[in-house]
């Protein structure tokens, strides 16, 4: 079978139905790189064979992105051609998930969700789980949470009520949710709230995250051990940056109050925002600004790829420090749904 936008593997539909469909292609909007962080740790954790591979010529904007060329001994050896495909994953106990990896399309967006649709219903995919990073004013010191959202009620457990209407900076993941849910296909997006002054960095905690999310909605036995190991790591970079300037710990004790304060009027009866005061939201257009101005930071130099840190790799960031809970992404929103164990190991 060929579509003109991917080539599906010889013996891939034999694999069919599989229910479930992971994706987390990166650029665009991915603070941390907690969602490309988390599909480099399940391919190189699990056993996985190609399922599917996507025409990049048809899909990347090689002037935008620069594939690395690599020069030695007076020559060009080697090429890291920027490859978008899908992978036929198995859990720990066995069980088939696909992973839709790479970067993000450039180009073509519609024609690459009809190609994933395609693929969706020719596989039997029952479920597709978007993951990413989004910038938020949230502390490093507290458990991560996560936005979640879903193309229809019950996809998703306990998932808090956002709010309202909103516009942000587009995304291939974002429409592929949309469309999905327009064809009738479930799905299910999870954003792991990144600390806006670690946005930059790679942030392990956020994936550790992302994994055991998708390993609870999707009932599969996911390894997450060794991302939760770096994010220890993590940890420990981060508090000696932060013990070495008063600045930034002032702007981390503030964002605890303004978190300890959500979680205590979260539980209260009535509350019908995750504000302990919701008159203090920001507008949807101050939202969507910071979002662009996460994504033109990315945009200023090469994509971050996991385990190539760049030059901002683990450090605070004190831009903005004197105002900790404005003028960032969702600033007076800690959060949303609260981190657990559940589904991971």
């Amino acid at each position: 079978m060929r579509d003109p936008l991917f080539t599906l593997s010889p013996g891939a539909q034999d694999a069919a139905p599989v229910p479930v469909l992971v994706h987390a292609l990166r650029g665009g909007l991915d603070a941390g790189n907690a969602g490309a962080l988390a599909a480099q740790h399940l391919l190189e954790s699990l056993p996985a064979e190609r399922v599917a591979t996507f025409d990049s010529d048809a899909l990347v904007d090689y002037r935008s992105r620069r594939p690395p060329l690599t020069f030695a001994d007076g020559q060009f050896s080697d090429y890291e051609d920027p490859v978008i495909a899908l992978d036929l994953l198995r859990d720990d106990e066995g069980n088939p998930l696909l992973l839709l990896h790479g970067p993000e399309p450039d180009l073509r967006w519609d024609g690459f969700v009809d190609a994933v649709t395609t693929l969706v219903e020719t596989l039997g995919v029952q479920r597709t789980i978007g993951v990413h990073g989004i910038p938020m004013a949230v502390p490093h010191t507290r458990p991560t949470t996560v936005t979640a959202h879903a193309t229809r009620a019950g996809l998703v457990r306990n998932a808090a009520q956002m709010l309202g209407t909103i516009q942000v900076p587009g995304s291939v993941a974002g429409l592929l949710e949309l469309r999905l849910g327009r064809a009738g296909h479930d799905a299910v997006g999870f954003s792991a709230n990144v600390p806006h002054y670690l946005a930059q960095s790679e942030y392990p905690q956020a994936a550790a995250e992302l994994v055991r999310q998708v390993a609870r909605n999707a009932d599969l036995a996911l390894p997450v051990g060794e991302l939760e190991a770096a994010a220890a790591d993590v940890a420990q970079q981060i508090a000696t940056q932060v013990a070495a300037s008063a600045e930034v710990g002032a702007v981390v004790s503030a964002l605890e109050r303004q978190y300890d304060a959500y979680v205590a009027s979260a539980a209260q009866p009535g509350q019908t925002t995750l504000l302990a005061d919701p008159g203090s939201l920001p507008t949807g257009d101050q939202i969507g600004a910071e979002l662009e101005a996460f994504l033109a930071e990315q945009a200023g130099g090469d994509e971050p790829r996991p385990g190539q840190p760049g030059p901002d790799q683990h450090r605070t960031d004190q831009a903005g420090a004197d105002q900790p809970g404005t003028d960032q992404a969702g600033a007076d929103q800690p959060g949303t749904d609260q981190a657990d164990g559940d589904g991971g190991r």
